[in-house]
Order: C-alpha cells, then sequence, then structure tokens
C-alpha cells in the first residue's frame, strides 16, 4: 500500500507540474523539462523497486510453501506407513497383538517412543475406575476411564485405524489405532466407531463414542497402550491425574541376557520386567530363572501353578533391569565358616533383589545399599504433604515433583505411589 501510495502522488505530482509548465503558447520551459525529465526517472526506480520487492516476497512464499509441502508429505508417508520400520508390512486386522497369529517378530534394543503430541482420549473430568495388573484370574491389561454412554472419545495420538471389531466376552465394540510412534492404542467397550479400518485420524479427533458393550459392567473407556503387541502400562507413560505424558519422551528397552536379545522388557519409567512364554517354558523354570517362587508369579499376574501357559503370553517376572545379568559363580570358599558366611549373603542378596524389583512394596523409608540400585516408592497415606514426604526420604518437593512429573499444588490421592528415590 505505500508503494501504491508513493506513485499515485509522484504522478499526480507530475501531471500538475505538466500542466502548469505549459506558456500561454503551450511551450514548456527548460527549466520545467529538466524537472519532469527527473520525475520521470524517479517514477521508474520506484517501479523496479517495486518488482524488485515482489520478487522477493514471492521466492520467500515460495519457499515456505515448499517446505510445507515437504513437511506434509512426509507427515502423511508417516501416517499412511505408521512404525513400518518397527511393524514392517504387518498389517493385521483381525488380533489386537498383531502378532499373535506367529508373524516373526524383532524386538528393537531400544526404542524412544514420542507422547508429546499426546491427547486425553475423553472430555470428562478423568476418572480411573480400574487400574492395570492383575485381577482375579486374568491379567487387565489396560486402564478404565468413566464415560457416560454417547460421550466422545477421542485418538490419543495421530495415527491409522488398524482395527474396528466386536469382542462379545472382551472389549465389545473396539478400535486399535497404530501411531507412527511406535504404539498403539485400544479402545474397548464403545457404543459405536465413527471411522474405519485404515481411517487416518489425528490426535484428539472424535473416532467413537463411549458406550458398556462387551465384557463390562458399566460404561466405561477401556483405555490399552501397545509396543509390538506387548501391553504397557498407560499409567507409566501418561499422568492421567493431570492428562500429560510424564515425559515427552518414553524409552523401551529390550533386556539381554549374556549378550543375547530375549523376551524380555522394560522400560525407562518401570523397574517391573516381563517374560513371553516360548516352547517349552513352564513356571518353574520361569521363576528360577528371574530368582523369584512359582507363588509370586501366580500373585503378580493373577493366575494360579497350574494355569495353562499360552506361547507368547507375556508374564510379569519379579525382577528389575539390574537383575537380568547371569550371576557369576561364587569363588569357593576356604573353610566350612566361608561357606556358610557366602550361602547367608546369597541368600541376603537374592532376598534384595526380589524386593527391589517389586517397587510397591518397598513403601518404608529404610532401604539398604543394594536396593539404591532401584527406584523406591512411597505410597500415600492420610495426612501426607509432599513436605512430609521429602523429610522422610532426606529428598527436596522439587525434586519429588521432577521424579513424579507433578507441581507443588497437585493434590495428593490416598493410595497412590511416588517416586522417592531413583
Amino acid at each position: 500500500m505505500k508503494i501504491k501510495t508513493l506513485l499515485f502522488i509522484c504522478c499526480t505530482t507530475l501531471f500538475v507540474s505538466a500542466v502548469e509548465a505549459k506558456d500561454p503558447e503551450g511551450k514548456d520551459t527548460p527549466k520545467q523539462t529538466i524537472h519532469i525529465v527527473k520525475m520521470d526517472k524517479r517514477v521508474s526506480e520506484l517501479m523496479a523497486d517495486r518488482v524488485t520487492i515482489r520478487k522477493d516476497m514471492g521466492l520467500k512464499e515460495l519457499a515456505e510453501i515448499n517446505s510445507s509441502m515437504e513437511e506434509s508429505l512426509a507427515d502423511r508417508e508417516a501416517l499412511m506407513f505408521p512404525a513400518d520400520e518397527l511393524y514392517g508390512s504387518n498389517w493385521d486386522t483381525r488380533w489386537v497383538d498383531p502378532f499373535r497369529g506367529g508373524s516373526k517378530i524383532e524386538m528393537p534394543d531400544s526404542c524412544a517412543i514420542d507422547c508429546s503430541l499426546f491427547v486425553l482420549p475423553i472430555d470428562t473430568m478423568t476418572r480411573v475406575t480400574s487400574k492395570y495388573g492383575p485381577r482375579r484370574r486374568r491379567m487387565h491389561k489396560g486402564i478404565d476411564l468413566k464415560v457416560q454412554i454417547g460421550d466422545t472419545i477421542r485418538a490419543a495420538f495421530d495415527g491409522k485405524v488398524r482395527i474396528r471389531n466386536f469382542e462379545r466376552r472382551g472389549y465389545g465394540n473396539y478400535l486399535v489405532v497404530r501411531h507412527p510412534n511406535g504404539l498403539e492404542t485400544v479402545y474397548g467397550h464403545l457404543s459405536k466407531a465413527l471411522v474405519n479400518v485404515d481411517d487416518i485420524v489425528r490426535a484428539g479427533e472424535p473416532i467413537a463414542l463411549g458406550g458398556n458393550t462387551g465384557r463390562s459392567t458399566g460404561s466405561h473407556l477401556h483405555f490399552e497402550t501397545r509396543f509390538l503387541g506387548q501391553a504397557i502400562n498407560p499409567a507409566d507413560i501418561i499422568d492421567f491425574e493431570n492428562g500429560v505424558p510424564h515425559q515427552d519422551t518414553y524409552v523401551f528397552h529390550n533386556i539381554k541376557i549374556n549378550g543375547r536379545k530375549s523376551n524380555i522388557y522394560t522400560s525407562s519409567s518401570d523397574q517391573m520386567v516381563y517374560h513371553r512364554v516360548k516352547s517349552g517354558d513352564t513356571l518353574g523354570k520361569i521363576a528360577r530363572m528371574y530368582g523369584t517362587t512359582v507363588n509370586e508369579l501366580c500373585r503378580l499376574n493373577g493366575i494360579k501353578s497350574t494355569t495353562m501357559l499360552r506361547l507368547g503370553q507375556s508374564i510379569r517376572c519379579s525382577a528389575g533391569r539390574s537383575t537380568t545379568a547371569t550371576a557369576k559363580p561364587a569363588a569357593k570358599p576356604a573353610t566350612a565358616k566361608a561357606t556358610t558366611t557366602t550361602a547367608s549373603a546369597a541368600r541376603t542378596t537374592k532376598t534384595t533383589t526380589v524386593e527391589a524389583a517389586t517397587p510397591v512394596a518397598s513403601l518404608t523409608g529404610n532401604v539398604s545399599a543394594d536396593q539404591q540400585a532401584a527406584p523406591v516408592y512411597h505410597r500415600i497415606k492420610s495426612g501426607d504433604t509432599l513436605g512430609a514426604i521429602a523429610s522422610k526420604y532426606g529428598t527436596s518437593v522439587s525434586k519429588l515433583c521432577e521424579m513424579n512429573g507433578i507441581s507443588k499444588t497437585t493434590v495428593l490421592r490416598l493410595g497412590r505411589s511416588l517416586v522417592v528415590r531413583n
């Protein structure tokens, strides 16, 4: 607009000067002619500057458009083939675990999962009605969030719908969405799905309506997070109280035993380790492998000692990341007394390992040196405050907030577990 205004003023001045410059006989004076020539030159320069400015603006806009197109094409490709580098061509539309049909699975050593774009799948106030973990004779592999029938259910991340199905004795109406970050999310007990298989969805986009279908005793959303078919506790990734991820990046680790990849995995925020059942595995064999007991395995997984193990089933084991390496045999003691001492120390070490690997059970402030390697948790009870907890464990309120992804004003719920020492 400034250039147009300037041109208009110049042209008007030129016209007026030309009119005034004419003498009664219609001839221009030399002085007035020089003025007109100068004005013509100035107008030409302004026009040239305008063309240059327009050209520069055009190039800049074109560069921005090209950059935007490249980004959108990359994003589009990532959504068309979400986490293709992890899942390959496996796009099973029948099973929640895409490798259930016997497809080969290659667990990566580790995988950084971007959770920064998470959107809470419900619009209502978050109320967890059932947590992840053993439930009577089976494993509850997700978290239940209270919703009413007809409430909007939203996609947690950008992704592509892999399954839209119905299970009368299980999920009811449910959806499975695969995301470019490597996770898959499951939404169960829906009254209606609003998307179809192969639809691309954006984080926060409505994908279904809440319901009470399948094996359900009340309207709620069953929400799961899975990585390469393995169920991960959603509460390890998401702070449902505040509706945000604990961290922008969640790291999935594949544990190695004697330098080889195993069926054991854990995460950066969870010291619990899981074992994937393979041919020949028994509860006794698994218990010996992790230095625990069959009874403890049954307790952790809500099963019985006579339960038939299925190939590919994930068994939660009472062993932390630091306990997965095979222990070296101890040197022979010189005396019987030394033997007794060694055996006693071994028993003590084994007991410590089990307790360290079960953080929820270690709720006291007295922690031995061997237990320092594993996180220590404190379960909130009546009267607890962040200040009191920090004082008890010799830390600070700021450190507690940092370790648990909360603020100093967060309301502490009875029964909640806080990390008090890494």
